[in-house]
């Protein structure tokens, strides 16, 4: 499982023109499930990124978790974080998890963050959405659930 970790003052996803999340301070969360992928690769994932000290202290330090800032999470699914680019110059998604294993995965990683007391949006699973978002810092990572990738 793959994820990319932005930390935004506000973000929000819409779908055929309705939002369908939005967040102020907090993590956009864009969220790949690969082919053999379980349940405790999203739980992992979920630990991790709600404890990540990233957030600025009153000395200006990121010492501060999404936990300590009040933040939210917008968790929004993208298969095309598991695309494979080196070879020819069309992405190879054969990493990625079928549709109906991430689609469970993506809610068990949604459900594992929410048990953690943090409010979250999402957006829609399988649909054309559009994201927009303030990075702030910026401060952007890249979280993987296993060291394959």
């Amino acid at each position: 499982m793959r994820a990319v970790v932005q930390r935004v003052s506000r973000a929000f996803v819409t779908v055929a023109g309705e939002t369908t999340g939005a967040i102020e301070q907090g993590f956009l969360v864009l969220l790949g499930v690969a082919d053999g992928d379980v349940g405790a690769d999203a739980e992992y994932l979920a630990k991790k990124i709600v404890a990540l000290r990233v957030f600025e202290d009153e000395q200006g330090q990121m010492n501060r978790s999404l936990i300590d800032v009040g933040g939210r999470m917008l968790i929004v699914s993208q298969f095309t974080l598991l695309g494979d680019c080196r070879k020819g110059r069309r992405p190879s998604f054969d990493r990625a998890a079928q549709p109906e294993v991430a689609d469970r995965l993506y809610q068990h990683f949604v459900a594992a963050v929410a048990e953690q007391g943090i409010v979250v949006a999402t957006g829609r699973f399988q649909q054309h959405m559009l994201v927009e978002l303030v990075n702030e810092g910026p401060v952007t990572l890249l979280v993987d659930s296993r060291r394959e990738f």
